[in-house]
């Protein structure tokens, strides 16, 4: 049976003050939520957030790590660094880290496994840009993303991993995949895994839906068979907001 999930990815939003309120407001709110509650904060939250919510249903992630164990690299944050602060998953393979920092399937495969190495459990972006979309090429692109950086993985890694599928021309725009647009897309991601991993793996691995899904629209999106929650970006920063959105899953 796989977990159902929501995850608030909070992006470069909150200053230390203002986050600690929103994961308080969270703690308060969120008591014997029916699905995985997750929030992914800026990485100079995670200790004093991670600390906060340490007894309550809600975990914790960071936004992204370093594809490096440690050393002279100004400015980075390593697994180890993230798993130190008491967070138990990582987002990875974002389609912002894709675009702007120019994360290649090389780096991300990287960042994968020293995740794994240090007990943290990744949530994995993948999704396809407009233009991808336009020429029919998403289940290309979304093939070539998962051979790329996570089908290397042991059938006992990939048992922590939890895939997000975001179609890139969804997120931040207003513009959502249509419910049968993110189920046949959910689907075939799960087959893609049936035939690397068998069916049983397929059948266990979580499968969340990003870009722009918000209260309005995310029981909608849950109906789905596929789909098993969300990766929440803008509607995250709210606690109404992803209340009700937890409460559709």
């Amino acid at each position: 049976m796989r977990t159902k999930m929501v995850a608030g990815n909070w992006k470069m939003n909150k200053t230390l003050q203002e986050g600690v309120a929103l994961a308080t407001e969270l703690k308060e709110t969120v008591k014997n939520p029916s699905c995985a509650v997750v929030i992914g904060t800026p990485f100079i939250h995670l200790a004093t957030v991670a600390g906060l919510l340490k007894d309550s249903p809600i975990e914790v992630a960071a936004e992204n790590c370093a594809d490096k164990a440690s050393g002279a690299y100004t400015g980075e944050v390593s697994a180890a660094m993230v798993a130190s602060t008491g967070a138990t998953y990582c987002i990875l393979g974002h389609s912002e880290r894709r675009a702007y920092y120019h994360e290649t399937y090389d780096i991300l495969r990287e960042k994968v496994l020293l995740a794994l190495e240090n007990n943290l459990k990744p949530i994995f972006c993948i999704g396809e840009v407009r233009e991808e979309r336009e020429a029919g090429r998403q289940n290309e692109v979304v093939k070539a993303q998962l051979e790329g950086s996570v089908f290397n993985l042991t059938p006992e890694q990939w048992s922590c991993i939890t895939l997000a599928y975001e179609p890139v021309w969804a997120i931040g725009t207003g513009l959502t995949a249509t419910p049968a647009q993110a189920q046949e897309m959910h689907a075939y991601i799960r087959s893609l895994i049936a035939q690397k991993y068998g069916n049983e793996a397929a059948d266990n691995t979580t499968i969340l839906y990003g870009g722009s899904c918000n209260a309005k629209n995310a029981a909608e999106l849950f109906a789905n068979p596929d789909v098993d929650g969300g990766l929440i970006g803008g509607a995250s920063l709210k606690a109404p907001d992803f209340c009700t959105i937890i409460a559709a899953r």
